[in-house]
């Protein structure tokens, strides 16, 4: 039972980091402060927080092989759409870029225009082609926080933006 909680808490991790940056994005940058790219941190954060996600989802797997075909397909597709986005946007725009102050174009190319929020989008099925091997519960949590953080970031105050430190 403490492992089943303990992978909750695992999966659900970084969305109270991301909330505090998002909503309070001039702190980050000052806590950064002179000379560090906050996108970065946050990128250096953010990769740390996601591998010990990944441990939480993979202490209450069952593997076996091999999955069914959707599987790797939903993957598959969910990846492209991550790598898609990052080759747009680049750290900065993926990483809250904007929020820190930074100017990122807006983008309008292939999954920008087509899906909403195609980061998140790809992440979710990323996440329902591990329900082969995760408990629908796990990743359930995890999709309900993109799907929060997907809320949080419809209405993005340009008012609210950090001023870069020079």
């Amino acid at each position: 039972m403490a492992s089943m909680a303990a992978a909750a808490v695992g999966v659900l991790l970084p969305f109270p980091f991301y909330y505090a940056l998002w909503t309070r994005p001039q702190r980050w940058v000052d806590l950064c402060g002179r000379g560090a790219d906050p996108c970065r941190r946050m990128a250096q954060v953010s990769h740390a927080i996601k591998a010990l996600q990944l441990l939480a989802l993979a202490s209450v797997a069952s593997f076996s092989w091999p999955p069914p075909l959707y599987c790797p397909v939903l993957l598959a597709v969910g990846q492209y759409l991550n790598f898609k986005v990052y080759q747009l946007l680049g750290e900065s725009g993926t990483y809250y870029g904007v929020r820190f102050g930074k100017k990122i174009p807006w983008m309008t190319e292939f999954p920008f225009g087509y899906i909403k929020d195609p980061q998140y989008v790809g992440s979710m099925l990323s996440l329902v082609a591990l329900l082969c091997w995760v408990p629908f519960q796990y990743v359930l949590l995890w999709c309900l926080g993109y799907v929060f953080m997907m809320w949080l970031e419809q209405n993005e105050d340009p008012a609210t933006r950090a001023k870069p430190l020079s």
